[in-house]
Formats: C-alpha cells, structure tokens, sequence
C-alpha cells in the first residue's frame, strides 16, 4: 500500500507537461490565486498493486467464424466445431462452452473424438494432427504429429480403437497409435491397393471406415471413384470397385453387407458385397428426365449417411443434389425416409451434418433422431423423430450476426432486477414452432459460480436492431430486441433524399448510451439521428416527438477578428443559441442566422408523425435530427452523454455542441466548436490567417501555405482521433484524399459540395466487416493512418500536436520535440490535414466546479475535444420537479479551459478520499403505469454521497482526463494538474475507462498496438502493461470496451464476442466458473448378437489392431515421414484435470472399472485356460493308452 500526499495551494502551478490553459477570464490555473476552498492535503491511500492484474481470455460468445468441421461424441454428448483460422469450439449443455486455438492458425480440416475417452483429435491444412486432452476445464494439446512429405485429406477413429487411419493426397492410408502419437510402419500404399494394371492414379483418399461385419477389412474410397475394401489381417484387397463418377462420401449399412455413395453427378449408388461389378441401385434424387429421354444435370451430393430405423424404413440423408437449371435455389438437406423425400432449404450453405444415433455402434441398429446441420453462418438440428421435422430450439447465442454487429457495450454490477423484467418483456416475442424435445448437445457440467453479478451487453446493429444479452456468470442469453427502425417511415423513392437510401443501411446503429438505473437508452444512428428511449411495462398510444438540431458549418459565414474583439467568453453566435426553444422551431445554424443558410435542407429519415402504439419494452420519446444544409450531407454524430437525473441529453461532431433538455422537448445549446471558447480559444484561431480577414467560425481551420506552415506539418505528430467513433461513421461517404481544394470564388477556396446525386453515405459496414490494419509502429504508417482517417470518416480533424505553432501559445520546445516525429509526409496527405475540424470528442455531465471561484459544485457539462481541450460548462437546473417542466435551463458562460496531449477520451472524478463518484441520476418510474391517488408519481433522483463526511463535499474532487496519448488528474475547483502520465509514444490509444476493480478504481487503456494497461488513481502509477494482441484492426478496435470488475469485450470476429479480464481475482476465479466437458459415463453395453449372427457373422471380436499394427509386427515408420512433436499440456494438464470437482472421484471410479473390466477378463482367459488344459490332458491320456501296447517297430 502506498499513501500519495501533495502539498496544494493557491499559488501551486502545474507539473510539468501539465497545466492549464485559459484566459484570464476564463481562470488560469498557473500562478493565479484563487478564493475558493482547497484541501491542504490530499490523502489517498491507493490498494492496487501489480499482483491484482493477469490478462487473460474468458470465454468466447457466437457463433464460430468460417466454420469448417463438425464432430458428436455421441456417449459424452458435446459437439465440437473446427474454423478455418485454426479455432475448435466445444459444446454441451447450456453453460459449458470452450475455445481452443491451434497455434499455428491453420484451418481445421477434420476433427475425431475419441468416444467417451475425453480427448479429441484435430487434422489441420498444415498437415498435422492433435491429440486434444478434454478432461480439464480449458483443453491443452497432449501430442502433435506433423508430415513433412504427404498431404492430410481424411481421418478415420474406429470406437474403442487406438489406432487412427489417416489417407493422403497420394493415395496412401497410415496409421497412427492415439497413444503415443507415433506411426505405425504398416502402411496402405496406393499402388498395392488397387489393381496392377491400372493405368492412372485414383486420386487422393476420400472415405476410409471400418465394416461393421469385421473390423479387419477397411473400406478405402479414392477420389476418382475407385472403391477397395482391404484386408488388414492378409495385407491384400478383397474387391475393388471402379465407377465413372467421383466419389464424395460413403456411408455403410449397419449390417455390414452394402454401403451407399454420393457422386460428383448428383447420384446415389448402393452397393452390395455379394456382386460389387456394379452398384445394386443408382438414384439421381432431384433429376428429373427431361423431354427428350435425358436425364437432369445436378449438382454434387457431397455427403449421405444411410441409417437404419428398428420401427420404420432407413434414412437416407444427403446434402447437395439438386439440378442446375434451378437458379436462386437455397442449399438444402434432403430427407430420404421410404418413399418420402422432404427438402429441407437451408438460408446458408451446408459445411457439414451429422446424424445424431442412439448407439456409438456401427454393428447395431443405428435409430437416428436428430440432425446437427452445421451451415456457413449457423448451427440448426433438426428433430427426425416427427414426422414434420421440425428444429430444436438453439440454446447457444449463435445469432450475434444475424445483422452485423456495428457498435457494443458493456455493463457489470447491473441493478438485479433489470435482468428478469427485460427477459419477461423479450420472452413473449419469441418464435415459436420448436421441436418439444430437449437440446440434445447436453454433455459436460456447469454450475453457477460464486462469483457472479449481474450483467449486459449490448449490440447495435446495421439494420438499426438493439440486442440486450444477459452476460452473468461468464454464459449469455438472449434478453430483449428493440427494432430502431420502426420510428421511422420506410423510405420511398418518391421522398427526395430518401430516395438515395433505400438500398442503404439508414438505420445503422453508430454508438449507445444507457443509464441501468433510470433505465434511460439512448441509440446514435449512422443518418446523424438519436433516439431517446423509456422503458415500460405497459403498451401505450404515443406520438413521438421530432427535433431538428442544425450543427451545420458553412465556409462562407464569416467573422471578422474586430468582431470578435470584445466578445465575452463564451460567445453568442446567434440570438436564442442556447435559450430554450419549442420543438417546432428550428434553431439557426452555427456560425450563421441568415435564412439563406436554411435553404435546401432536409432530413435523411422521416419520423413517423402519427400517434402509433407501442408494445411493452423501450418505448421511443425523441428523435433529434441533423438535417442536410445546401446540399452537404450532415457530419456524424461523435459523442453522446445523457443524465437522467438533470433531464439532458448533449451531443456533438466535427461541427459543434448541442445540448437538448428531453423533459421539455427543447433545444437549450446549439454551437459551434470554436463558438464555445470565445476569447479562451487557447489557439487564438481568430486573428491568425496570413492569407485573408475572412474566416469560418466552424471550427473549420485553414492552414497558410508558406514555407513554416510546410515545415511544421513535416513534423506532426499523428495523434489525432480516428477510430473512436469521432467524427463520423467508418460507413459515410469517403472524400478523395488527393485531389486539391477548388476555389469556389473570391473569398478564397471552400469545400466542395457534394452533388445531388450522390448518396450521403455508403452501405453500412458492420464493425465485424472492418478489417482495416491500423498501423502501430511509429517509423512508418502515418501517412496510411491519416488517409485511413479519411477512408473511415469522411473528414479529418485536428489533434493538438497536429496544430501548427503559428500562435500566441505553444507547447515547450521539449515537450514538442519528444511528440513529434520528423518524417515526410505525402502531398494527398497534407491537402487532407488542410480541411480539418476540432471534433467534440466526448461528453460527460456530473456534480463539478465550473470555476475557480465556485465553493459548491453544480451540474456541469464535461467537454473533450480532439485537439485535446477539456472544456467545463456549468448549467442551472430548477430542483422542484414542478419547475423543472416550466422553468428553462439555463447554461452559463464556459468556466474552466484544461489541455492535454491528444485527442480527448475520457472523463472520470473521484472524491478526495479516492472513491469513484457516480452521475447523479433518476430512479425508473413507469410513466405509462396507472395513477395512484395515494402515491403519486414524483421524480426521484439520487446524487452522490461522499465517502467519508458531509464536509468533504466542499473540498472539491479529483477529475481524471484521458487522451489518446496522455493521462492528467486535476484537482477541482483550484484546476491544479496533480498528476500526468504519458500512456504511449509509439501508438495512440483507442479505448480508455475509470473503471472498479478489487474494490478500488483504476484507469484501463487499450493502445493501437495491442497493449492493454492499467494506471493507478489518482496517482497514475503503471500497474499493468500487457502486450495483448500483436496486431489490431478497426473491428476490435470500434468495439473494444472495458467495464467494472476487472472485465472488457471485443468482437473477436464479424460473429464472435470475446471476453477477457485483467482481473487476478477472477482469473483465479476462473477454473470455477468454467464448465467441465467430460464427465465420468459408463459407455453403453453392445447388444448381444446372438448364436447365429455371430456363428455366420464373421469373426469381427477376434480381430487384434496391437498385433497388426504394433511395433514388433509391422516395425517402425520412416523418421522422414512424419515428427512427433509433444503437447505443452503433458503432465501439467493431467495436474490441472486433476484439480477439477469430479477429478479424483472421476478418476478412482474409472481406475476401479477398469480394473474390474480387466479382472473380468482375467477370469475368462484362466476359464479358457483350464478348459484348454483339460482337453490337452484328456488328449495325452487317450492317446498314451492307443500307444500303450505297441511295439517300437509299429509306429
């Protein structure tokens, strides 16, 4: 523990590197006193220490990504799916959920469990297998074998066998003991295996099984459809077959004396061991004979499993098959049950099925009842046992990307009741429809770990759609769907600009704001619109109600220096800027009141201006609008902070500021970015133009093109905001990044306009689609960074060691050495930095201290821009909740003007003592809920209570700023930097958070290049610095988010959400709330065939793979041929299975079985033994008695 003590006074001045800035009338913080009362002390005793922090992964939600194979162990009931980026997923019941990643990241090109054993066997496009060791709660690699001179292209395990057969490119069939992982020399070579007098090669290995008759012969399918059912026991082929058509999959009958083919052609052909010179029957399901006698061409049956029923007729289910000519056909599976065929169409491609049998023996009657379908983008199982085939019910969150993923967010520690009641609102708009029966991936166990607290994430969508998902105990669940389109008209080619969206994605969901408590929900659509949310338990009848908020710049609207002269700090730049008006009224843009400014606006999304019922749930109240202006598109909306308790709701982008009170519908703030500072502007931008007297109060900065402003721009450092959501969306319309600006008259050159033809913005990409790379070396990449700025968003800004130095203020000659890297930089990337705007970065209301002067603190608006200026705004707000309808909000002059490097992230206050302080927000009431006389419904909000005494409410707090390259804590009202701390020098930061863990708080940063760290508060002491992920791309980095109790998310891909933590805690935590994936099962008896079936059935129980295949008979493979390579997992995963709830049980138990198995059998050998004996010795006595009396000369 550490005690951080800092001497304040008046007269303090900042750190270095630190500090404030500001007009004298705005208040500076170096070298001026101050009235207000300041601590003496600051006393915080800060807990965390390094040993509180491990990163690691939790567990992966979604659906796998580019799935490539399926596996069902059918005793242990889990399903395994391999991915074409090397991951294997594990599935049981609800709960126990696993992911496994192959290290070197090769696709999973086969995947065999070893049936009740508790391991899995995994083939791989590198040509290597896996010996994967279940029997701990995360599977580790046991033994790898990798083939340096022959292509994997099938795997075969039969049940209860050790030995693996393996078929390659060549033709070739190895086998593998499963033990040790080593090669057996007893190979199948191609050549031997079919007829001498073959001319051509029949391709690569296919199929390979063992027949259910006997498993000494081996069915071997090559790809050219040649057909050898080898004998393992005489090393030669029993037949071969030859057929035309290549061969995709064969599946035998249980019986052992036919087997069943899919071909390239669409055929089926059944074979019979009696007569293999031709198939027994030959069907082309879906091939209708056309008019002219010939028969329809299709397509390939790429697998069929023939399965027989002890009730009914055989199934024969098939994938692929149907005719060509058929256009627009969805991919189907094809049930074959008699003489019905059912065509089941699929919404993807099928990779792969399994039938799901009673029995893990292929010598018994298989009685299939259910289907497991893996497709492209999902998983289905289909129930066989009715007649109608209906589906299961998916228990897993499989449906993450039904529209792909733009935005996420993460909340721990939730209100407990905010979970059940979103749950019973979502329940009754279920489908419905589902197989009655119980999931049947049911294997493994899970129980609710102790540590566990509720939580949510939520998903925002490219089709405008909100999902909720219950997150608690490391598992998710589907909750609540909220549709964000159904607020607005469909769009008609016939309304004007809506025209130009409806092939669009308009709705897109950009960014989210929620208050649990209130249960207020805010969505940022990718239009430049927000919706404002309540929730209710009751339908109602409303009509919402539209905003229309003009955060428009205009290049041609000018101030002049001398107009500016006498401003007062904060600036008006219209009359009713920031009074309220109605609803109704449209306020002028920043910059300009001119009517001329108005014209050719309209908006991108009509509202419905109806009054339309709403079911139960979030219920829409607001939708604020940026509405087109003269033919430009508006900017997107970068920032959101809503407070429930103050009625406020503030917004900004590239243009300005708007704040609206929602309570009475009216706009309260709408300005410009530059209007804000007024005489604080801290870069004096207006008196600094070289080139002209006229200048845009937009915030839009021109840059002078002499020779100090080139020299400048040759040593920016790129630190501007580019991935945070700023600005504008990664989906509107890109602008040509070389192209020079054209002047549009004698004022000087001025942005382009965009034509009217053109789209405002592109189809909207899901943040699961971006796979954009962002540079994280600071050596090369800039130059591809900024032009990625303006590939993502439209439009660049300003960081502020990007600002040239052409001001009153600078940065000391130190400090801009060390941020600024002397390197060329394009042409096309100079003409981008010369249309740059200050964007309103983040936004965050709260309890502060406006000024120096102020002894109370009082709601205050937080703002960050990306120049890297904080800006504290204080507002007036009536507390009788009678006044609060009628009595405006008024908002006062700009107070406080902090700086840092970079642009602006996040804010975050904690009190004196060190304990994070809360906004203050509103208890949830159902406004639509019947009247009580009794109880009438009044507001209720709840402030922040200090942690200590009541006294301390007037020691001010502690504000702590993060930027996307420094991190500064002030002390509130003196404005006095106490601690700064340069996070990166190299990268920038994308995602930074105050967030609770181990009872205290930290700050949690996650940098472009892949490093996840944690500073101590307020002391901004290095805690953790871990280099997560080698490199990055805008997917993760548009979703990445930290949250309480020591846990952050991230789509790991466009269909997968992973969880980590940086918790110590709860990494040690972990092993408990994992699911276990084996649990001890007795594997079910064979049926007993009978006298007969056995006495004609061949001798199938004799046959011994150990004196086949073994060493000591078939010798040693080659070294060349493959290398054995052991697992990490050794004896530290045995210790680790050991440790699990079931481990020593589990183990004794299966220790005893077999123990009792084997003296079972030592009991029959010693039968079998004696009897034998008595039979020699019955022998020997006849016949010493037949030899008895002869003489010698008679034998």
């Amino acid at each position: 523990m550490k005690k951080f003590r800092k001497v304040l006074d008046g007269l303090t001045t900042s750190s270095p590197g630190g500090g404030t800035m500001g007009s004298p009338s705005c208040g500076s913080a170096a070298g001026t006193p101050t009235t207000a009362p300041t601590p003496k002390e600051i006393d915080v005793q800060e807990t965390l220490v390094s040993e509180n922090f491990q990163l690691c992964k939790t567990v992966r939600h979604g659906f796998p990504y580019q799935p490539t194979a399926l596996a069902f162990d059918p005793v242990q009931k889990i399903l395994a799916i391999g991915s074409r980026s090397g991951g294997v997923r594990i599935l049981g019941r609800p709960g126990v959920d696993c992911f496994c990643q192959h290290e070197s990241g090769a696709a999973v090109l086969q995947l065999q469990f070893l049936i009740n054993e508790g391991a899995l066997v995994t083939a791989c496009a590198d040509d290597t297998l896996h010996l994967w060791n279940l029997r701990q709660r995360r599977p580790a690699i046991l033994h790898s074998l990798k083939f340096n001179r022959e292509r994997i292209t099938f795997c075969h395990l039969p049940f209860q066998s050790k030995w693996l057969y393996v078929g390659t490119e060549r033709g070739n069939t190895h086998i593998v003991n499963i033990e040790s992982f080593i090669l057996s020399g007893y190979v199948i070579m191609w050549n031997k295996a079919i007829e001498l007098s073959t001319k051509t090669h029949p391709g690569p290995v296919v199929h390979l099984s063992d027949s259910p008759k006997d498993e000494g012969k081996l069915l071997v399918g090559f790809e050219s459809g040649t057909i050898v059912q080898w004998d393992l026991r005489a090393k030669k082929a029993d037949f071969r077959i030859y057929y035309d058509e290549a061969i995709h999959s064969v599946s035998w009958h249980h019986e052992g004396k036919q087997f069943m083919c899919s071909h390239s052609d669409g055929s089926l052909t059944l074979w019979n061991l009696r007569n293999t010179s031709k198939p027994v029957q030959v069907t082309f399901p879906h091939g209708k004979i056309q008019k002219d006698g010939r028969k329809e061409s299709c397509k390939p049956i790429l697998k069929v499993d023939y399965k027989t029923s002890r009730n009914s007729e055989p199934f024969v289910i098939f994938s692929g098959g149907l005719s060509y000519d058929k256009a627009g056909r969805r991919p189907t599976l094809t049930i074959m049950h008699g003489k019905a065929i059912t065509v089941l169409e699929m919404d993807y491609p099928i990779v792969e099925f399994m039938t799901l049998c009673e029995t893990p023996y292929n010598n018994e009657v298989q009685d299939p009842f259910a289907v497991v379908v893996l497709l492209e983008k999902d998983l289905i199982v289909v129930d066989l046992t009715q007649s109608n085939f209906p589906v299961f019910e998916n228990p897993y969150p499989m449906d993450i990307h039904e529209s792909p993923v733009t935005c996420t967010a993460y909340f721990a520690d939730c209100p407990p009741d905010i979970i059940p009641v979103l749950y019973s609102i979502g329940a009754k708009h279920k489908k419905t429809g589902y197989s009655q029966k119980e999931w049947p991936v049911s294997g493994g166990m899970w129980t609710l770990g102790s540590h566990t607290y509720p939580e949510i994430i939520i998903t925002g969508h490219a089709d405008g759609s909100i999902k909720f998902w219950d997150a608690s105990a490391i598992t998710l669940q589907m909750l609540y769907k909220l549709k964000t389109s159904k607020v607005f008209e469909k769009p008609k080619p016939s309304e004007g600009r809506a025209a130009e969206l409806v092939d669009e994605d308009p709705f897109a969901v950009q960014m989210v704001s929620w208050c649990p408590q209130s249960r207020i929900f805010c969505v940022v659509g990718i239009s430049a619109h927000i919706i404002l949310y309540r929730f209710s338990k009751y339908d109602a009848n409303t009509q919402i109600v539209s905003l229309e908020v003009r955060l428009q710049c205009e290049s041609e609207d000018v101030i002049s220096p001398s107009e500016n002269e006498n401003n007062p700090c904060f600036s008006e730049p219209h009359s009713g800027s920031h009074s309220p008006q109605p609803h109704h009224q449209h306020p002028a843009s920043p910059g300009g009141g001119t009517p001329e400014g108005v014209k050719d606006s309209a908006l991108c999304l009509k509202v419905k201006d109806r009054v339309v019922r709403v079911p139960p749930g979030y219920q829409a109240e607001l939708v604020i609008q940026l509405p087109w202006m003269d033919g430009e598109p508006p900017q997107q909306i970068s920032s959101l902070d809503i407070n429930s308790a103050y009625g406020l709701l503030a917004f900004g982008n590239c243009n300005g500021l708007a704040v609206v009170d929602y309570l009475q519908k009216t706009i309260l703030l709408c300005m410009s970015t530059l209007d804000l500072y007024g005489a604080a502007d801290p870069y004096q931008r207006l008196t600094r133009s070289p080139r002209r007297n006229r200048q845009s109060t937009s915030g839009l900065t021109e840059l002078s093109d002499n020779q100090q402003s080139v020299d400048m721009e040759r040593s920016k450092s790129p630190t501007s905001d580019h991935v945070n959501g700023h600005c504008t969306s990664p989906t509107s319309q890109p602008c040509s990044a070389g192209k020079p600006r054209i002047p549009m008259g004698p004022e000087g050159p001025r942005l382009a306009r965009r034509g009217p033809g053109r789209p405002p913005f592109r189809k909207a990409q899901s943040a699961a689609c971006m796979e954009i790379s962002l540079p994280v070396s600071h050596t090369e990449g800039y130059a591809s960074r900024r032009a990625m700025l303006q590939q993502l968003h439209g439009v660049t800004m300003y960081s502020h060691d990007e600002h040239h130095t052409a001001t009153p203020y600078c940065w000391s000659d130190r400090e801009s050495r060390e941020n600024s890297f002397s390197r060329s930089r394009s042409s096309s990337v100079s003409s981008i930095d010369r249309d740059t705007k200050e964007a309103i970065t983040t936004l965050q209301f709260g309890e502060s201290y406006g000024r120096k002067s102020d002894a109370l603190p009082t709601p205050c608006l937080w703002v960050g821009t990306s120049l890297g200026v904080i800006l504290v705004i204080p507002m007036s707000i009536p507390t009788d909740q009678d006044e609060r309808m009628e009595e405006p909000v008024t908002i006062g002059p700009s107070g406080a003007v902090l700086m840092l490097k970079g642009s602006v992230l996040r804010f975050g206050f904690l009190d004196c003592m060190g304990a994070l302080i809360q906004s203050p927000y509103e208890v949830w009431r159902d406004l639509n809920a019947p009247e009580d006389p009794d109880r009438p419904r009044k507001r209720k909000l709840v402030h922040y209570s200090p942690s200590s005494s009541q006294d301390t409410c007037g020691e001010g707090h502690l504000a702590i700023v993060c930027s996307e390259r420094q991190a500064k804590v002030f002390l509130m009202p003196s404005q006095s930097c106490l601690f700064v701390h340069n996070i990166t020098e190299s990268s920038f930061v994308l995602r930074a958070d105050v967030v609770s863990v181990c009872n205290s708080v930290c700050l949690a940063c996650f940098c472009a290049n892949g490093h996840v760290m944690t500073l101590s508060l307020p002391s901004l002491r290095p805690l953790m610095d871990v280099s997560y992920l080698p490199l990055t791309d805008m997917r993760i980095a548009r979703t990445f988010c930290f949250t309480n109790g020591g846990q952050a998310l991230y789509l790991s891909s466009p269909t997968e959400i992973q969880r980590i933590t940086y918790s110590q805690e709860m990494y040690d935590n972990l092993q408990e709330m994992l699911g276990e994936l084996f649990t001890p099962i007795e594997t079910p008896e064979a049926q007993n065939r009978g006298f007969l079936k056995g006495f004609f059935g061949g001798n199938a129980h004799t046959f011994d793979r150990e004196e086949l295949f073994g060493e000591a008979a078939a010798g040693k493979a080659s070294r060349s041929l493959a290398q054995h390579i052991p697992g990490q997992a050794g004896v530290e995963g045995m210790k680790v299975a050991a440790s699990g709830a079931v481990g020593e049980l589990a183990r004794a138990r299966i220790a005893l079985d077999e123990r009792g198995q084997r003296l079972g059998e030592l009991e029959e050998r010693t039968a079998l033994m004696m009897t034998s004996a008595e039979t020699f010795s019955k022998h020997a006595h006849e016949l010493m008695l037949k030899c008895k009396d002869k003489k010698w000369y008679q034998f």
